[in-house]
């Protein structure tokens, strides 16, 4: 069945479900990434460099997260067998994927409102940067394990085969962990990408410590810094990004077919490669709103790409959309409901992002 030849409410409603994933990676997955520059600041900037990922990061780091949430209840509505197959299956990274967006807003708040000096400040410092690598970690193994197909077959064996190689081996596995790596490094690099823009054209990028020497020349130097961060993470995203490749045509292999020989493969992979040199090259010019726009694209590229090669399952080889699709009369409402909520919910972000970050309404940390 190609792609687009029949597209219905069930397939309406995944790809829906799909951008609110995108949404949360451009913007929640940079939050994650700023917290792994907090751990490896550096140089006679590092507090600066802390406090541009703070005053990034304050003002819209909860709001980031019901795009995640958007996620998880159109998959418990509209495709219920699916929510109720991986929250078995993989009810452990999906707990410490969890666990670590609880930790890392909690460390953040603390770190942020509590003790100002001393241990206690440094211990919600790792406590958040800790989370902040965790994190995506377990998102990316999630998805690795979905791409596989383990999860339909280890669903099958619950009861009868061991805890381990039910809950814990399928996700606890070469290209589910490559795969891990490779999200980080994509959020770690799209941190860096957004940062740079923040400290070049921030009116006050310093806390009370750096706040008297806000010159231009001081934002130039952390825009620097970031810059050069970013480049590092383009050439270990392109690392991650093939050992993944290599490890998939093993341990998911219709992925990967799809990935390399689909239809639809030539064009994405060429608007990835496009959107990832535009992206260096601009970091190198010191273009920063254009290597920003070229990273949104370049990460959403990645992640349409492993949508479309999984299609048209929800799970591979086990469920696929319109078998794991709640009745009709559930997806309308569904739709339904989402349409009245962004008519509230988008309006009122693009507010609150017009708010904390000026006039510059684009997407940012």
């Amino acid at each position: 069945m190609g792609l687009i030849a029949s597209i219905g409410m069930p397939e309406i409603v995944a790809g829906i479900m799909v951008l609110a994933l995108n949404a949360y990676v451009l913007m929640g997955g940079a939050d994650f990434g700023g917290g792994v520059w907090d751990l490896l600041a550096r140089g006679p900037r590092r507090e600066a460099q802390r406090a541009l990922i703070a005053s990034s990061i304050a003002p819209v780091w909860e709001a980031n997260h019901v795009w995640l949430i958007v996620s998880v209840v159109m998959l418990f509505t509209a495709f219920p067998v699916a929510f109720s197959t991986l929250g078995i299956v993989l009810h452990i990274p999906i707990s410490i994927m969890l666990i670590g967006i609880v930790l890392r807003g909690s460390a953040f708040v603390f770190r942020s409102y509590g003790s100002g000096v001393g241990p206690a400040r440094r211990r919600w410092s790792l406590a958040f940067a800790g989370a902040s690598i965790l994190t995506p970690l377990t998102l990316g193994i999630i998805i690795g394990t979905i791409a596989t197909g383990d999860v339909g077959s280890a669903a099958g064996e619950v009861g009868a085969e061991s805890f381990a190689r039910v809950f814990v081996w399928p996700w606890l596995a070469p290209f589910p962990i490559a795969v891990g790596c490779f999200a980080l490094a994509l959020f770690a690099f799209l941190a860096a990408v957004y940062l740079t823009v923040d400290a070049a054209e921030a009116p006050n990028t310093a806390n009370e410590e750096t706040a008297r020497d806000d010159s231009p020349h001081t934002r130039a130097e952390l825009a620097d810094d970031f810059r050069r961060r970013a480049l590092i993470m383009a050439a270990l995203v392109f690392v991650t990004a093939a050992v993944a490749l290599a490890l998939s045509r093993a341990a998911a292999p219709r992925v990967s077919a799809r990935v390399a020989g689909a239809p639809w493969s030539i064009a994405l992979h060429v608007c990835t490669a496009i959107a990832a040199i535009t992206a260096i090259v601009a970091l190198w010019r010191r273009r920063y709103r254009a290597a920003r726009l070229a990273a949104i694209v370049q990460v959403s590229c990645i992640l349409w790409g492993w949508a479309f090669a999984q299609y048209p399952f929800i799970i591979p080889m086990t469920l696929t959309i319109r078998q794991a699709s709640a009745p009709a009369v559930t997806l309308t409402l569904l739709l339904c409901g989402l349409a009245g909520g962004a008519a509230i919910l988008i309006p009122s972000l693009r507010y609150l992002l017009r708010t904390f970050h000026g006039a510059d309404d684009s997407i940012t940390s």
